[in-house]
């Protein structure tokens, strides 16, 4: 999953500092939420399942979760401007941390409602993290290597996405029992639901501990930065930015890109298991999802190289009509052609929010602080397109027909490249 940048405002330490091991756990943090929000994917068809609902009201995950991007992006990043980066750090962890822990009394409730309220506030905590992190990596060492971090931070989250999905699907997944949940009711589905939740709840209590144990390291170095400041800015100033054409089309286009992005991911596990395409059961088809975000992983590294000698631009472009050549190609076949032309988007998205976020700010010059901002709230994309490809899936009864939607967002992502692909001191 991409990471927005800097979410508001300009600020830096009064000077950069050496610390590896600081830079160690920054690096844990964008791989720890990296792999926490890919495992919606995993959890989205235990949960359809084990409540028996519909692809809307299932979406419901991703809405929950993207919607804190909304609501949570400027509180946050008021909040880190007022305690600092590493207390804030450990704030977004400590919220990462009862999440996960909110997932036992929604077990123990068997109520759906009671999961998504666990999701909003851990989407919550790693909305401030994700607000802290990319700055805090371009203090911790010198300036003139603060890009290469950043960029080698970046593929520990792809890293995230890939491993997280590959540990907890079969744990998540694995258990669904031989029995139609349709059939159950009153007491005995509540039991059934308790205990088969139950594995969802080992997971996340897991990664509590694991937040807990990063988030004590943080705090235990929570002075090590000296002299930072924070540079205040007024929300205004980055709405105005969306006036302008070249920004404004950005914006839209990271909107639609995460939601097309996390639409399809949220869809794999239900998409590879109809008999049209691979048939499998939910774990089989659970440990597909790794091969989605390791495309990711892998074009990032080798999108980094193409980009330093073709116009960033053209290959955005390039890679939307891939993807949706992929959607075609998925749609139209069956089998294992159908599954890999699906998995195979994974690739095309890799480069596609670093390159649309530094075509839409480039030329905004002391702006683009206040243009990261406008970002970081588009980034509620994954909110809504996830929740519209879900009733489009249960309107048309297809979920081949509901790619319509990402595809769309991809045509209109390429549209973007190509408007895009001059500088932007070069356009009339």
């Amino acid at each position: 999953m991409a990471l927005a940048p800097d979410t508001k405002g300009s600020a830096q330490a009064g000077q950069n500092i050496d610390a590896p091991e600081l830079r160690l756990f920054v690096m844990a943090l964008f791989f720890i939420f990296g792999g926490i929000t890919s495992l919606n994917d995993v959890i989205i068809p235990k949960l359809k399942e084990l409540f028996t609902l519909n692809y809307t009201q299932a979406m419901l995950v991703q809405f929950c979760f993207f919607t804190a991007y909304a609501l949570i992006g400027l509180p946050g990043a008021a909040l880190v401007k007022r305690i600092g980066y590493m207390r804030g750090a450990v704030a977004g962890l400590l919220a990462m941390m009862v999440g996960c822990l909110l997932f036992i009394p929604a077990s123990k409730s068997a109520t759906y409602a009671i999961f998504l309220a666990a999701l909003f506030v851990l989407a919550s905590g790693v909305v401030v993290v994700q607000v802290v992190t990319n700055p805090l990596i371009s203090l911790l060492g010198p300036a003139k290597t603060a890009h290469s971090r950043l960029t080698f931070a970046q593929a520990f989250n792809s890293l995230g996405t890939v491993i997280f999905p590959l540990v907890g699907a079969p744990i998540i997944l694995g258990k669904l029992k031989d029995v139609k949940v349709e059939d159950l009711t009153g007491p005995a589905l509540d039991a059934y639901r308790m205990a088969e939740t139950q594995h969802v709840v080992n997971t996340y209590t897991a990664l509590a501990a694991a937040l807990a144990l990063v988030a004590a390291v943080v705090w235990f170095n929570r002075n090590r930065l000296k002299g930072e400041q924070h540079e205040q800015t007024s929300l205004a100033s980055g709405f105005a930015l969306l006036s302008q054409k070249r920004f404004g089309l950005g914006a839209l286009c990271i909107f639609l890109y995460v939601g097309a992005e996390v639409s399809i991911g949220s869809l794999i596990v239900n998409y590879l298991k109809q008999s049209s395409v691979l048939g499998l059961d939910d774990a089989s088809a659970g440990g597909y999802i790794p091969y989605y975000w390791a495309g990711a992983l892998v074009g990032r590294f080798a999108g980094s190289a193409l980009l330093r000698v073709v116009s960033p631009g053209k290959v955005l472009t390039f890679n939307a009509l891939g993807a949706i050549a992929l959607i075609l190609i998925s749609t139209n076949t069956t089998g294992h052609a159908a599954a890999y032309s699906l998995l195979l988007i994974g690739l095309m998205n890799s480069i596609m929010f670093p390159t649309i976020f530094s075509l839409a700010c480039e030329g905004l010059g002391p702006k683009a602080a206040d243009g990261s901002g406008i970002i970081n709230i588009a980034i509620f994309g994954g909110a809504v397109v996830p929740l519209a490809t879900g009733a489009i899936a249960d309107g048309m009864g297809s979920l081949a027909l509901s790619l319509a939607l990402p595809a769309i967002c991809y045509a209109v992502i390429a549209y973007f490249g190509w408007f895009a692909r001059n500088p932007a001191a070069a356009e009339g």
